[in-house]
């Protein structure tokens, strides 16, 4: 869209009212959702002077065929709008969240007798989850104290009435090292077995109040009953609890279900929102978002995108939020507080501290890492992101099949170490399960041999598994993973030859490289390779199968009296030019003559 275009068409058709506006291409894909007091003022901007536009911006606009507007009746509206088609169609010219990471939880599973353990995977059969949690060593801790304070079961039997009241079960060793109460054998009841769920609850929800309660009351009554073995194991895990508590507390206990936010905007491309989450005066999570800031650098803006998204992620309410500035939300019952003192002061100035470390951590890290990797590296840490790895790529296999009207099928796979070819650990199959041109077939049975070889081996596994070929072959290689058990422990990808489309399992959208993409290259090169490997060794053996058969045209002489000639001449031409005694050395007399006789004119 021209200036002119603009001038003269759109914006006679601009209201001054509030709403949402949408840049959109050719094809009619969104490029930009945005927001505006005044939606003529706001798009206008987008035409005017571009001498202070963002080289983004001038690139956005250049690439708008037109604009369409919604008018809402509020801010708020045109807030909640905007991140729904922000949500829902993510713009290639929006602030992108970057958070790919699956981080752990903490759950409660929805059963009799619950156990409590750490998980990346939410399912949703009315367990509860607790999270996510971002430091590793925090979750460690906080399971470590859940352990030690209420021991549970982590035995996945099901303990039905029916089961424990016919003995079904024995107590193992944790309940000998006293790491379980044995509810499996009847020993602990439900009702004493979920009253220590619900503490394990209050610990993780931040509420310590009512555990500090809970496990005076048991300490108290066991000493009334004169148990004071089990008074002093009651006050030692007290202790233990306390001295967790005194760490986790850093304000006024007054202080409970808040939310704190600070941003750091001063990277190039990327913004970041430090998150922690207050309860009861104990900070129970905190994270750092990373944001791409594309064509808005507004740290209002970004906020007002960061802070539903993380509340969302965490499973918080929003009752209150503090700030380093006012931030319109959509919903506006949250109280949005920007303290000037006193302790939420203290817990912004901690957010702040924490994200200004953050920023500076990541600055760091990228001047070393350009400093310090190799080309390979670079082209393999693109290729991880890429593909959403969760390590780079070292060790590359990639699978093609060859056959000509299925005459001779084989297969072929190559190594590449590094992102280089590492051409002694080629491997090269005959097709031996399969009749007839059945691609899907036959790649389901070479991946099924390679990787049933190194399971029996224990040799260790590729990071990504290429297949040369569209969904069908990836499925038929998939399939194989699976059964073999090692799906979850690899990337498989396909790369179909057409239009370079990668393709992901239970993915039915390829993904498009960009055909600069150095990444892609690899794949090209690695998907090429393997394909000139296979039909190099197709060639080799339809050669052999030609002179074989002529070999065993001969009287007498079949397959593997031809195989023996020719492992001893070489070749059918040299078998016929051979003198009578070589041939007698090799076969014996009789079959000597015959083939004298069928070699003379």
């Amino acid at each position: 869209m021209t200036h002119q275009d603009f001038r003269e068409q759109l914006l006679p058709t601009l209201p001054d009212q509030p709403g949402i506006y949408q840049f959109l291409d050719a094809a009619d894909d969104i490029l930009y959702v945005g927001k505006a007091k005044n939606l003529r003022n706001r798009v206008s901007s987008y035409f005017g002077d571009r001498k202070h536009q963002l080289p983004k911006t001038r690139v956005m606009v250049k690439h708008a065929r037109r604009v369409v507007f919604t008018l809402v009746e509020t801010e708020q509206d045109a807030l909640l709008l905007e991140a729904t088609l922000i949500k829902k169609h993510r713009p290639r010219y929006n602030v992108a969240l970057k958070d790919g990471k699956t981080h752990p939880y903490i759950v409660i599973k929805n059963e009799r007798f619950p156990r409590v353990f750490v998980t990346r995977n939410i399912h949703r059969d009315g367990s509860t989850y607790f999270g996510p949690y971002a430091v590793a060593g925090q979750i460690h801790t906080i399971m470590e104290l859940v352990r030690s304070l209420f021991p549970l079961r982590n035995c996945p039997l099901n303990l039905s009435p029916s089961h424990i009241q016919k003995g079904k079960y024995k107590v193992c060793l944790e309940y000998h090292v006293k790491n379980c109460a044995g509810p499996c054998a009847g020993l602990e009841s439900e009702e004493q077995y979920d009253e220590k769920i619900q503490q394990i609850r209050n610990i993780l929800k931040g509420n310590f109040a009512s555990v500090t309660r809970h496990l005076r009351e048991q300490m108290q009554r066991f000493a009334e009953e004169l148990d004071f073995e089990s008074a002093l194991t009651i006050k030692q895990r007290l202790q233990a609890f306390e001295n967790y508590q005194a760490k986790s507390s850093v304000v006024n206990p007054a202080i409970h279900n808040v939310d704190v936010f600070s941003i750091a905007c001063e990277h190039e491309k990327l913004a970041f929102v430090n998150y922690l989450k207050v309860a009861n005066g104990a900070i129970i999570n905190t994270f750092t978002l990373e944001l791409a800031k594309n064509l808005n650098d507004d740290p209002v803006d970004l906020l007002a995108i960061a802070v539903p998204y993380l509340a969302e992620k965490f499973n918080s309410a929003l009752e209150e939020i503090i700030v380093p500035m006012p931030v319109p939300l959509a919903d506006p019952s949250v109280k949005c507080t920007v303290p000037k003192g006193g302790d939420k002061k203290k817990l912004l100035d901690l957010s702040e501290k924490n994200v200004r470390y953050y920023a500076l951590q990541k600055r760091r890290e990228e001047s070393n890492y350009i400093d310090k990797q190799t080309p390979a590296e670079r082209i393999l840490r693109t290729l991880q992101k890429d593909l959403s790895m969760d390590e780079a790529p070292l060790h590359i296999e990639c699978f093609d099949n060859s056959n000509i009207q299925g005459a001779h099928p084989v297969a072929a796979m190559v190594f590449f170490r590094n992102a280089r070819p590492a051409k002694k650990d080629y491997r090269h199959f005959n097709i031996k399960t399969v009749e007839g041109p059945n691609d899907f077939a036959s790649m389901s049975e070479v991946v099924h041999r390679r990787y049933a070889r190194l399971l029996e081996e224990n040799a260790p596994l590729p990071q990504l598994i290429v297949i040369d070929g569209g969904k069908g072959q990836l499925s038929a290689a998939v399939e194989s993973l699976k059964a073999l058990e090692i799906y979850e422990r690899v990337t498989v990808v396909g790369i179909a030859k057409r239009l370079e489309e990668i393709y992901f399992p239970d993915d039915p959208l390829p993904l498009m490289l960009s055909k600069k993409s150095e990444s892609l290259r690899l794949l090209q090169h690695i998907r090429n390779e393997a394909h000139r490997f296979a039909i190099t060794f197709h060639r080799a053996q339809r050669s052999r199968a030609f002179t074989r058969s002529s070999l065993t045209e001969i009287p007498g002489v079949g397959t593997k009296t031809a195989e023996k000639l020719l492992q001893a001449f070489g070749s059918a031409k040299k078998v016929q030019a051979a003198p009578p005694e070589s041939l007698e050395a090799v076969v014996g007399k009789a079959l000597a003559q015959k083939i004298a006789a069928w070699r003379s004119p």
